[in-house]
């Protein structure tokens, strides 16, 4: 069955001048213009092709691959506003719509936006809304503590980043366990920290171990993040050398890594230590 808003595969139904045709069964034969077809693309092949609406509202099929798909959070550029709402980059020839209901506050061009993408029942055409909530939290979560999840960073509160957990759910990461650059739209791997009675989600971004630590190791762990997990540091490294990469004496130093290397978070080497 044809999902308007994703990839699918669909087989070559004739080949013209202007691209090609390609059968979607119930929804009929829908053209991918010239310039996106494969090379080498004969009738009966299968193609993974991207479909949407075109500017006049035809299906139409690309194989370039948006920035996010029906169904998928994005962090999206606005690259137009008018009198009807903005327009967004999503990486198509046709920007991406977003009405001004479905905006949290007036859209800004060229300022970049957490968005959900959707088909509107009512227009049926492919649409985007940074109203979140209302997609977040619908199925009840059955996450293990300690599991690997994906995240893209929200938004900011008092006590840290609000993060989006698998496209489905909302989880919370906490100040001063952040080691690490983050901002919204941000993309990575997280780790389910707690799952609370009233549903609420605590989130690691390092793994599970990494809460044990002190504010010096964790300052150690940031350093590290900062340098692509490893620096040429160690016991070894003269004192004044400590000090002005990290602010903190030889004797503290060696003591932190001594404790990261116990939880098994850093490995130390002749020249100097690597994050795990």
């Amino acid at each position: 069955m044809l999902e308007v808003g994703k990839l699918n595969t669909l087989r070559v139904a004739k080949i013209l001048d202007f691209g090609i045709y390609l059968d979607a069964g119930e929804a009929g034969e829908i053209l991918m213009p010239t310039k996106w077809v494969p090379e080498g693309t004969l009738v009966n092949h299968d193609v993974e092709a991207f479909v949407y609406f075109d500017s006049e509202d035809r299906l139409i099929a690309t194989t370039q691959t948006p920035k996010a798909m029906v169904g998928e959070f994005g962090y999206l550029m606005v690259k137009q506003v008018n009198n009807i709402g903005a327009f967004l980059d999503w990486g198509l020839d046709k920007d991406l719509f977003v009405p001004f209901k479905e905006q949290n506050a007036k859209m800004v061009e060229g300022k970049h936006y957490l968005v959900y993408l959707y088909i509107d029942m009512l227009s049926k055409r492919i649409t985007a809304t940074a109203r979140l909530e209302k997609f977040l939290d619908i199925e009840a979560a059955v996450y293990k503590e300690g599991e690997e999840v994906d995240l893209i960073i929200w938004t900011r509160s008092d006590l840290g980043y609000k993060a989006i957990i698998n496209q489905k759910h909302i989880g919370m990461l906490f100040e001063n366990e952040i080691f690490k650059e983050i901002s919204t739209g941000t993309k990575l791997k997280g780790y389910i920290k707690k799952l609370r009675p009233d549903g609420k989600i605590d989130l690691f971004l390092e793994k599970p171990g990494y809460e044990k630590i002190d504010a010096l190791s964790a300052k150690i762990l940031e350093v590290l993040g900062a340098n692509n997990g490893f620096i040429g540091y160690n016991d070894k490294s003269p004192a004044d050398d400590i000090y002005r990469a990290f602010q903190m004496s030889k004797k503290n130093f060696k003591k932190s890594i001594g404790t990261l290397y116990k939880q098994k978070l850093i490995l130390i080497e002749n020249n100097g230590i690597r994050k795990l």
